[in-house]
């Protein structure tokens, strides 16, 4: 399996491109603030065939250039219903004190766009990807796994968004957070997890469920059946 990712935009927000192996369908995930030459020089470099771009959260700093890749390749967008009003109008995930970010730039939605579902799986591009959602950071947050088949076995891999980073969480300071729900949210989907899942998350480098259980401060005292204690606010991105 082909995973390749880099930091893009003014936030250094990850984006993915994932695939079976070289000359084969692709997806694209969080194609962010200028993102889109290095996706295109991906899909060149390995003779990919994009089919979709899948959205952990309505963010701008990884949708940003959702639209430009979609219609490009008239492909779908796969986003969480509660953060789709963001594509059009990403003012309502980072309110009025960051919106000179924004400035005059018009957004809109790809030509289509797809509505995830809890629990579901997406079978795209000879790949299937899990779907949890896990609001807190935004109301619309999900986690995409799949497993990658090694030498040594099945190794899961999940994509977090914002939600878990190494050595931090999102922050739940904008629109639509909340941290509590956040801390459950990780508890429930993310803790619940082996600790071999490799994270791949939306800032910053990839970690393991192993190693943010026993050493991300912030989740001190959360298990995956609830109870925190209440650590510092989390960091990163908007």
């Amino acid at each position: 399996m082909l995973i390749t990712g880099f930091p893009a935009g003014m936030f250094a927000t990850n984006c993915y491109v994932v695939a079976s192996g070289p000359g084969t369908d692709a997806i694209i995930i969080d194609p962010g603030q200028d993102a889109a030459p290095a996706v295109r020089e991906i899909l060149s470099e390995h003779q990919l065939n994009p089919v979709a771009v899948l959205l952990t959260h309505g963010h701008l700093d990884h949708t940003w250039n959702a639209a430009e890749l979609c219609d490009e390749f008239a492909i779908p967008a796969y986003i969480h219903p509660d953060d789709r009003p963001m594509l059009a109008d990403p003012g309502r995930g980072i309110g009025r004190a960051m919106s000179s970010i924004i400035g005059d730039t018009v957004f809109r939605e790809p030509e289509k766009v797809i509505e995830l579902t809890d629990r579901e799986t997406v079978d795209v591009a000879g790949l299937s990807f899990t779907v949890d959602h896990a609001p807190g950071h935004t109301q619309g947050s999900v986690l995409f796994g799949i497993g990658v088949d090694t030498p040594e076995g099945t190794v899961p891999v999940c994509f977090s968004g914002d939600v878990l980073f190494a050595g931090s969480i999102g922050r739940t300071d904008l629109p639509g957070g909340s941290h509590q729900q956040l801390l459950d949210s990780i508890a429930d989907r993310l803790l619940s997890l082996d600790d071999n899942t490799v994270v791949l998350p939306g800032h910053g480098e990839q970690t393991s469920i192993g190693s943010e259980r026993t050493a991300n401060p912030f989740l001190a005292g959360l298990t995956s059946s609830g109870a925190a204690d209440q650590p510092k606010k989390g960091r990163h991105g908007l």
